[in-house]
């Protein structure tokens, strides 16, 4: 394997007038030993990366970096500038300018060189060797650490500085600085019953190369320089091994220095916390640590007093299990709806278009005419079926991603196809995902030797989890969860008359009680559970169409009630009326959110009652529904298209009456004063983060 840098990849009379002709003139360097295979392509990917954030760091430094297809292995080149460019560093230009290459699929060997690279770059003397040596050759072996600075500075430095350097080679081989409490006692020579201030803090960049080990080497000298102990989890492209649970327990604050989201934010739930981009946990790491220490003194939290407490279930109510359950399966059903929309609403085209029994056709791949419109249909038939093979892994496999991260992908897939394949059905698949996240995040915790870190992704975990979770599918659970959808089944095809028109009723409360929420996602998700197959039972398509019903009745009952009585409403909102019509037409309840907003004590009642009564019409009727989305365009896929529409249009009418009746109720505010709503009302909000569908 090449080395890194060499001396051909090193320009110590770098020209370059701005930071694109650095890049280019370091990277041509680069193309010339076969390290970078399209100039062009890599100084674009350069340039989309410094346009997330500047790469210019204090001290006069310049880190241009990417990950690109372009690369063919880890590389840097090194550029020194005499008069300096701007890398947007706020003390000025830099003139040591450090291009980091690395592959889009970088191994953790080669990437955790790059971060010991970063963390030397806040060695005040490594960088100060670099300004000094003369010669290519050794400003490579300084930067590979086959050099010292010492020896290649002309100047000895002081004894403190052989300490220095044990540390940098510690910081080096591990992102936490458990060594900072020691280092600490030996400066000032004393030893003391009174531990130091504690802090546990995390780091990460968008490329997970560059910043986040050297916010991470800051903050640790940062913590040396004032006594404190900080010890550091550095989310970084080379993966990252999270915190001891008993250390972020003992911790008395929190720094997250991220420009990317924090992974298990919420196991440092309850403690004072700074949260700041990652360059000022590099520029001003010794700020960020007297913020938090001031934070801790005036909320006089000690995070030592309940050590037994698991940190998981510290933090506020919201943050609880029950939220953390909610966002685990909402994660899944985000990924899986897609699949269902593409999968149902093809199925759909292909009964319209090659008649009832084309599921009863022969493979396309046997038998397929082009010009026969029986052929097409059953090849869009097919298709479809195939797409909703993936329904019960992906929710199973997203669902444990949502819990575990990647690690968690391969034991939810295979969890959700042995469910699929057992007739467990979206049951299944829940527990699947369920129990892959909870085993993976088990072996997580499982303390292993450095050498095997770097196979734990690739082999341990998905070898070890899949073979849990596959035992578990197979021979423990499986069978009584097969056995609860197969009730559940058989309860929803044995559901006439009267019981069907109250869950109809029910479905559309709660289609409308939150539009886009929670609440508005177990209806929707239910109705999609049940066509999610090749051949759904009639029960389960007049559930799909009297979901998707109420779901259209808010947005279009704001519509006309903009349109019939307009002056109950601020020009904004008769705005948003006009709007209103294509979204719910199009099964987007999120059309009435900014009238729920505004005025959540009237309109939404009013949603929900004329939600009940489309569901319940539409369950009477008899309407059936194939494709889970598409609103009216969907008409023609539609059983009893015209009672359909006519349930649609009562609810629509009973939503409309009410909110006419109850705006026109109330005192009036003056026009253009707002949403004319003087009362409690309008400190609710209604959740519009997630589309019903999406």
């Amino acid at each position: 394997m090449s080395e890194m840098i060499t001396a051909d990849l090193v320009d110590l009379d770098l020209s370059a007038e701005n930071k694109e002709a650095a890049a280019r003139a370091l990277a041509e360097r680069m193309v010339t030993l076969g390290r970078v295979t399209d100039l062009d392509g890599f100084l674009a990917d350069v340039a989309a990366r410094e346009a997330q954030m500047p790469t210019g760091l204090d001290g006069g430094i310049g880190i241009p970096h990417c990950r690109s297809v372009h690369v063919t292995e880890p590389t840097l080149g090194f550029g020194r500038s005499a008069a300096g460019i701007d890398f947007g560093a706020p003390d000025g230009p830099a003139d040591l300018i450090f291009l980091i290459a690395a592959p889009a699929g970088a191994d953790d060997a080669h990437l955790t060189i790059l971060s010991s690279l970063a963390r030397q770059l806040m060695n005040a003397e490594f960088t100060s060797a670099l300004r000094a040596v003369d010669d290519a050759a050794a400003a490579a072996a300084l930067i590979r650490g086959d050099e010292s600075p010492a020896a290649a500075a002309s100047t000895a430095p002081e004894g403190s500085e052989s300490a220095e350097d044990s540390e940098n080679s510690k910081g080096s081989k591990d992102s936490v600085a458990v060594s900072a409490a020691a280092s600490a006692d030996t400066a000032t020579g004393t030893t003391t019953s009174v531990r130091p201030f504690r802090i546990v803090a995390v780091t990460s960049c968008p490329t997970g190369i560059a910043h986040t080990y050297m916010a991470a080497e800051s903050l640790e000298n940062a913590g040396r320089e004032a006594g404190v102990e900080v010890v550091v989890e550095t989310q970084g492209s080379a993966g990252f091994t999270r915190l001891d649970p008993a250390v972020i327990a003992a911790a008395d604050g929190v720094i997250f220095a991220h420009d990317v989201p924090v992974r298990d934010k919420d196991r440092f739930a309850g403690k004072p916390t700074v949260d700041v981009g990652v360059k000022a946990g590099i520029n001003k790491p010794a700020e960020l640590i007297t913020e938090v220490r001031g934070k801790a003194a005036r909320g006089e939290v000690s995070a030592g007093s309940a050590p037994g407490t698991p940190v998981e279930r510290a933090g506020e109510s919201g943050e609880g299990y029950g939220t953390k359950l909610r966002k685990w399966l909402m994660s899944g059903v985000s990924y899986m709806v897609p699949f269902v929309a593409a999968g149902g609403l093809l199925i759909a085209l292909g009964f319209a278009i090659g008649g009832w029994t084309v599921n009863k056709a022969p493979s396309v791949m046997d038998h397929f005419v082009w010009t026969q419109t029986d052929s097409w249909g059953a090849l869009l038939f097919q298709i479809g079926g195939v797409a909703f093979n993936f329904l019960v892994p992906v929710l199973a496999g997203y669902i444990a991603y949502g819990m575990a991260d990647r690690p968690g992908l391969v034991p939810g897939f295979v969890g959700g196809a042995i469910a699929l394949n057992i007739n467990a059905g979206f049951l299944g698949g829940l527990a699947a995902g369920l129990i892959a996240g909870g085993v993976v995040i088990g072996i997580q915790k499982v303390k292993i030797p450095v050498a095997l870190r770097g196979i734990m992704p690739v082999v341990v975990i998905p070898l070890i989890s899949a073979a849990i979770v596959g035992f578990l599918m197979f021979v423990v659970i499986g069978k009584p969860i097969a056995s609860a959808q197969k009730g559940m089944t058989d309860w929803l095809n044995g559901l006439t008359g009267t019981n069907a028109v109250l869950l109809g009723a029910l479905l559309g409360l709660m289609m409308c009680f939150d539009l886009g929420g929670p609440v508005n996602k177990v209806a929707y998700t239910f109705a999609t559970a049940g066509i999610a197959v090749a051949s759904p039972s009639d029960s389960a398509m007049k559930i799909m169409a009297a979901v998707m019903a109420a779901g259209m009745v808010p947005p279009l009952a704001m519509a006309l009630a903009t349109t019939v009585r307009g002056k109950l409403f601020t020009q904004t909102e008769r705005e948003n009326g006009k709007a209103a019509w294509v979204l719910g037409a199009s099964f987007i309840s999120e059309g009435a959110i900014p009238f729920a907003a505004a005025d959540p004590l009237r309109v939404i009642p009013s949603a929900m009652v004329g939600g009940a009564v489309t569901g319940s019409l539409s369950m009477a009727f008899s309407a059936t529904l194939r494709a889970p989305h598409g609103g009216i365009f969907v008409v023609p896929l539609i059983g009893n298209p015209f009672l359909y529409l006519i349930a649609i249009a009562a609810g629509v009418c009973v939503t409309t009456a009410l909110v006419v009746v109850l705006k026109g109720m109330r005192k009036q505010a003056p026009e253009g004063t707002g949403t004319g709503v003087a009362d409690a009302a309008t400190a609710t909000k209604v959740d519009s983060k997630e589309p019903v569908a999406a």
